[in-house]
């Protein structure tokens, strides 16, 4: 039996409806459809799928990002045209099955057992034998040994012969039945947890995603779906000591609300570390209740071990803050003076800030995360050198090992530490827009100094860049802020250049040299301040100060050759005169002044690097994390699947299939004897659907096998007497020529 790639005919006088039928039972139009879906699905895969559309407008463009939606390639596989390609495909595959089955199953029962004399001598695999025995026992020694070598024959008499037909591995033809069966099956499985039934749910009776902001318990039937819900994908959010009764599902236009079948309450949120810090588990300790009995059952969910509840699973998605309260204090940006003011409040709140504060003009904070742990690598990333600028060699081995081995590793070498507590919040002014902020609640070590590091980003797309802070010999922000509100008061600025000119020339020496320097000195401040040439505000669209103010002087002031010896000799100025300017911060804060360690030095080198980085930090405070009360939250996806049972049923064929398809081989054996003058002669052909090596040995054991079983040697059946011999015996003889040589699709 041939199977062709051509579909089903349907006996009818409509040629539309015949060659309809024709084309979607045809094996070529399936197979067409399955390459549409695989390609379908791996733009699934490599797009992100029911991601919020902004992110794909940021991602892809407006004009891209438009198109694609059209397309439906965000939700490819709940868009309609995905859908219509599993229905097509169902039908196509099914019409093959029904169209070729019932020929497989014939083939299957049939032992081919028409051929004759002619047909057998007719094969390629073939050999004779003549036996002294009679026919009687030479046709029991023959079907003894088929038994013996796993074949299942029948004997038929016929025009004065005895045939012996047998066959083994029949059932590999299942396969094919069994492979084509399990596409249509998992087909209907993912037709089963597909979005459907929900698309007919809002086709049928008027259900409607909602895009607004509403309290659950508001939201109208129109926007909900029931518990009987047979299949469903969402998500529901649960702070620790809360609990929820519905999930949401995410729509392009919106969201729907899934009632459940019973509540979920979250007893706590439970996080594992290994010794370096990086987390190992997440799992929450949740409570079940069963709306109809009250029935509470304490259950774990942890990450791929679900928890399955009355039909729905219950998996471990992510984490979230779920509303901890913050304790901050606010630390001017601007102006010259360092008042402070408390700031508290919970994560998903606001607060406006104090205009009291310089520069804040009815602004509010808008607490946005807190995460209690941070593991960051704190090496430099390079790998290259150590601190002293020397080279690392490493041997032959040490570098094949980095670059050998799991995908995972890395041959930059890292220091992976748990750096504490961080906060993210937005501050938003009053004409709506906002700066998103990332700080650090403890100082955090990079390259042997303490810092506290203070994000700031423009977008959410954006990374967080960070104003480094040096934290003072307390482990605090003060002293930084003390020298920050001096450099913004100009009576301070002159003072501490009137010092340092004193600290560096003597009255009695050269007291011209010392009075130029003192006004460089005070000019180089005012620079750096932001305050402009003549000590009053910068000009607008002007740098506003640090190192770009005073590097726009040089570029305006000095000319080209000299201006690598200015800016080498105003930064000297600009460390030496802010050395006395932090002395004079000291003391109007009542502290003694600072003694000149390389400590101390340092601290100032690293002052200035912030104060010329937070021009650009864009707040008029800086919020410090003090304290917190964490309150963590679960995000749990929900799910029910009914058609999953029948992907793993329809898996369970495929693998079968295939297993049969590749390693149960078809072989038919037969036996042609009649009686002659020398006792009894033996015809023997064996046929099998694919040749291959194995079959010629096989061939060869066999034939070898029912020589020493008859005490007769082999020897090569003669042909026909003439061509067409076979063709002119029986028409199922050429049926089972044809058969056994026949191709597979």
């Amino acid at each position: 039996m041939s199977v062709t790639t051509s579909g089903y005919e349907l006996k009818s006088d409509r040629r539309v409806l015949k060659h309809t039928i024709e084309l979607f039972s045809s094996m070529r139009f399936a197979i067409a459809l399955l390459v549409v879906l695989a390609i379908a699905s791996i733009v699934g895969t490599v797009l992100t799928q029911d991601d919020p559309y902004p992110n794909y407008v940021n991602q892809f463009g407006p004009f891209w990002a438009d198109i694609f939606r059209a397309a439906g390639l965000f939700t490819v596989y709940s868009a309609w045209w995905f859908m219509l390609i599993l229905g097509f495909l169902i039908v196509s595959i099914s019409l093959c099955v029904i169209r070729n089955a019932p020929k497989m199953i014939a083939d299957i029962k049939s032992w081919k057992d028409k051929v004759r004399e002619g047909s057998l001598r007719a094969f390629h695999h073939k050999a004779e034998y003549t036996p002294g025995s009679d026919r009687a026992e030479t046709t029991q020694r023959v079907t003894r040994l088929a038994g013996k070598l796993g074949y299942r024959y029948v004997v038929r008499e016929t025009e004065g012969a005895t045939l012996v037909a047998a066959k083994r591995g029949a059932l590999a033809k299942i396969g094919y039945i069994f492979a084509h069966v399990a596409f249509v099956v998992i087909c209907i499985g993912g037709l089963m947890d597909s979005n459907l039934p929900i698309k007919l749910q809002m086709w049928l009776f008027g259900k409607s995603p909602i895009s607004s902001s509403v309290v659950i318990n508001e939201i109208s039937p129109d926007h909900r779906l029931s518990p009987s819900n047979p299949t469903f994908r969402g998500y529901a959010w649960v702070p620790e000591g809360q609990h929820v009764s519905t999930a949401i599902l995410n729509e392009p236009n919106g969201s729907l609300i899934q009632d459940l079948p019973f509540s979920i309450e979250l007893k706590k949120f439970v996080v594992d570390y290994y010794s370096t810090g990086m987390p190992k588990l997440f799992a929450s300790d949740i409570v079940v209740v069963d709306h109809r009995t009250g029935k509470r059952i304490p259950a774990r969910v942890e990450v791929n071990k679900p928890f399955h509840y009355d039909g729905v699973s219950i998996y471990q998605s992510s984490f979230q803050d779920g509303g901890s309260a913050m304790s901050m204090t606010a630390w001017p940006m601007t102006g010259d003076t360092i008042k402070t003011m408390p700031v508290s409040g919970t994560i998903g709140s606001s607060a406006p800030l104090s205009a009291s504060m310089p520069g804040v003009n009815g602004q509010t904070v808008e607490f946005a995360d807190f995460r209690a742990i941070n593991v960051e690598d704190i090496t430099n990333g390079s790998g290259q050198t150590d601190a002293r600028g020397v080279v690392v060699h490493h041997s032959v081995e040490q570098m094949l090992d980095a670059r050998l081995g799991s995908g995972a590793k890395s041959s930059k070498p890292m220091d992976l530490q748990n750096v504490g507590p961080s906060v993210q919040y937005k501050i938003r002014g009053t004409d709506g827009q906002a700066r998103e902020f990332n700080n650090y609640m403890l100082p955090v070590e990079v390259e042997g100094s303490r810092y506290f590091l203070a994000g700031m980003r423009t977008t959410p797309n954006d990374p967080f860049r960070y104003l480094r802070i040096p934290a003072d010999d307390q482990g605090s922000i003060k002293e930084w802020m003390l020298l920050r509100a001096a450099l913004a008061n100009p009576d301070l600025r002159a003072q501490a250049a009137h010092r340092f000119a004193q600290r560096s020339v003597s009255a009695d020496a050269n007291p011209e040299l010392r009075e130029n320097l003192e006004t460089s000195a005070a000019r180089v401040l005012t620079l750096f301040a932001g305050a402009g040439e003549n000590g009053g505000a910068a000009a607008p669209g002007t740098v506003p100060g640090g190192f770009q103010s005073v590097a726009t002087f040089i570029d305006h002031s000095v000319p080209q050759g000299q201006q690598q010896k200015a800016a080498s000799l105003l930064l000297r100025m600009l460390e030496g005169s802010t050395w006395d300017l932090w002395q004079l911060a000291r003391e109007q804060a009542g502290e003694p002044d600072a003694k000149p360690t390389a400590n101390a030095s340092r601290f100032v080198q690293d002052s200035i690097n912030a104060l010329s980085d937070s021009f650009l930090y864009g707040s008029p405070v800086f919020l410090q994390l003090d304290s917190f009360k964490q309150v963590q939250a679960s995000v749990f996806q929900l799910t029910r699947a009914p058609g999953t049972k029948v992907v793993y049923l329809g898996s369970l064929l495929l693998v079968a299939g295939i297993f049969s398809m590749f390693y149960v081989r078809e072989r038919r054996l037969w036996f042609w004897l009649k009686d002659s003058a020398m006792g009894t002669t033996v015809v023997m052909a064996m046929s099998t659907a694919r040749k291959t090596i194995d079959f010629e040995r096989e061939f060869a054991k066999v034939r070898d096998a029912v020589g020493a079983t008859l005490g007769a040697t082999a020897h090569d059946a003669p042909a026909a007497l003439h061509h067409g011999a076979h063709e002119h015996a029986h028409p199922s003889t050429r049926d089972a020529i044809e058969s056994s040589h026949g191709s597979q699709d």
